[in-house]
């Protein structure tokens, strides 16, 4: 079951002037840079109460994120929702109809243990579950 928002992550060009501007708009300083290899990514954390935000820049121009942005611009990529078992998670959610974009979790950022729901089947959102790894 998805107990909570886990992050918002938002596509940025440009990480450095991105977090100059969210720690404007937070009044605070992100509290982590990260890179992503698999998923072509660098990334950069802000904590706002319980809830994370997560800034992706691209550092493939054939990573998910670089086309996003191609696409649709800056904004908005996906919500991720924390799960407590997400092997559990994706076999309920398959059952029940969504389609996953990964059929087994990949290592995300931040220590989770991640997989995507495809945009078409959850009316055009992009779902992240995540799971800390243990």
């Amino acid at each position: 079951m998805l107990k909570k928002v886990e992050h918002i992550g938002i596509a940025v060009k440009s990480l450095d002037n991105a977090n100059t501007l969210f720690s404007k708009l937070f009044g605070k300083e992100h509290y982590k840079i990260e890179r992503v290899e698999s998923e072509g990514v660098n990334t950069s954390f802000f904590m706002l109460g319980e809830t994370k935000i997560e800034l992706l820049e691209a550092t493939k121009s054939d990573s998910a994120i670089a086309k996003f942005i191609e696409k649709k611009g800056e904004g908005i990529h996906h919500i991720a929702y924390e799960v407590e078992n997400i092997l559990e998670e994706m076999e309920r959610l398959k059952k029940e109809g969504f389609e996953l974009i990964n059929q087994q979790p990949k290592e995300g950022a931040d220590n989770k243990l991640i997989c995507f729901l495809h945009p078409k089947s959850t009316n055009g959102i992009l779902v992240e579950l995540c799971q800390e790894r243990k």
